[in-house]
């Protein structure tokens, strides 16, 4: 063994691992899937993105960004965010895909699959709407009644 071949490999083990670059303007799966979960809360809440953005001190473009997860959500803002709409930080880590937990670069809405985002049931429109509306019922023995006529008639479609 020569001592160029010792250079070459000292030289090889200590490069660092080169990551693909992530490409510009492509939202990477976990900014999405923080950004639908402030959405979600903002949503329940019955807060509009102005209102959330006047709280925040931004404008809504910015709060409508961030819930595509164009922007990425820094750490300070995500703290605030947090305080605002009354959820731990961990809030809006819940629930991520594994795919978005273990994405390491590549090219965005098709590692994360963009079907799967839009098709989740929590993050819809109708979904997000009954569960306010729900929480509106004032009478405990009503809301109950409404969960248990909800969970008759879900069990009723899945058994046919």
């Amino acid at each position: 063994m020569n001592d160029e071949t010792i250079t070459e490999g000292v030289r090889k083990r200590a490069r660092p691992v080169r990551r693909e670059r992530h490409p510009v303007g492509v939202p990477r799966p976990v900014d999405i899937h923080v950004g639908g979960r402030v959405r979600l809360r903002r949503t329940l809440l019955g807060l509009s993105q102005d209102k959330l953005g006047e709280a925040v001190g931004l404008t809504f473009q910015q709060i409508q960004k961030y819930e595509r997860g164009a922007n990425r959500i820094g750490a300070s803002r995500l703290f605030e965010l947090s305080k605002i709409l009354d959820v731990p930080i961990s809030f809006f880590f819940d629930d991520m895909p594994e795919s978005a937990r273990t994405y390491s670069g590549g090219t965005g809405l098709q590692d994360l699959g963009q079907e799967t985002f839009e098709a989740d049931s929590l993050t819809r429109r109708e979904t997000l709407e009954l569960v306010r509306a729900y929480y509106r019922i004032t009478d405990p023995k009503v809301r109950k009644r409404l969960f248990e006529l909800a969970k008759s008639l879900a069990n009723m479609s899945h058994s046919e």
